[in-house]
């Protein structure tokens, strides 16, 4: 346990020094600040034509201007942002080292390999549920500068709910991103990979078959090929979770190398 820690400080303290947090939580903030853009635009659409903006692009986009929709937007952007960003976080968390050329030194530490792959992925869960929050906290603070109608106490829950389970499908998604990043000992390839990944995503839903690729899962649940698509088998959060802990079990295997 005190290896854990000893990992767990270590890992933390590099990514508090690092930009890249800064980055991701600017990189996160776009989408509720957007969101809360198009849901101005819909509430006084004459007012934002005036202004020379486009109102009805906005209003194909987003729907109604009130919080049922503004939610919809923010569950969406955390399905597809949610596997870029965390992508790219978990290809620095397990790819530094081996680019930076400090593997050798972290492997000669009187810590465990698991140890510190336990960490890493520590850091890489509380990270990700940190840019949730924000997206959550920033998409209310600015639905209520704008003076979103239509919030109750039901419709943030389930908002709020649909957002947390979209990032923990990402969350579950990016194990192989780390263990891509690890296996290939540097950035571009796992970056490559969730490219690669996502385009795939996207053709196999095309084709109707969203419901059991991996990840294609978190774009239909967020609704964003229509409220029916969301409604998914529960085989399809069986492949994800299976997809996540296979991603793990790679992950640790091939650090015990």
């Amino acid at each position: 346990m005190s290896g854990i820690l000893a990992a767990l400080r270590v890992e933390t303290l590099k990514v508090v020094r690092s930009r890249l947090l800064l980055f991701t939580g600017l990189g996160f903030s776009v989408a509720p600040l957007a969101g809360g853009y198009f849901m101005w635009i819909l509430k006084d659409p004459d007012l934002a034509r005036r202004m020379g903006l486009i109102g009805l692009k906005a209003e194909i986009t987003a729907g109604t201007a009130e919080w049922a929709s503004q939610f919809s937007l923010l569950a969406q952007a955390m399905a597809f942002g949610g596997l870029v960003g965390f992508g790219f976080i978990a290809s620095w968390l397990f790819g530094r080292e081996y680019v930076h050329r400090t593997i050798k030194d972290l492997l000669a530490l009187p810590t465990s390999r698991s140890a510190l792959v336990t960490a890493k992925f520590l850091v890489l869960l509380a990270w990700g549920g940190g840019l949730a929050a924000l997206v959550v906290l920033l998409g209310i603070a600015v639905g209520g500068l704008v003076g979103l109608p239509g919030w109750s106490a039901q419709t943030a829950v389930h908002g709020i709910a649909r957002i947390v389970e979209l990032a923990l499908l990402d969350l579950a998604l990016t194990t192989m991103v780390a263990f891509v990043a690890s296996a290939t000992r540097g950035y571009l390839p796992p970056l490559g990979w969730m490219i690669l990944t996502i385009i795939f995503a996207l053709m196999v839903a095309a084709v109707g078959w969203g419901m059991y690729f991996p990840w294609s899962v978190p774009a239909l649940r967020s609704g964003a090929a229509g409220p029916d698509a969301s409604i998914l088998p529960a085989t399809s959060y069986w492949i994800v979770a299976i997809t996540g802990l296979a991603g793990l079990g790679m992950t640790y295997a091939w650090w015990q190398l």
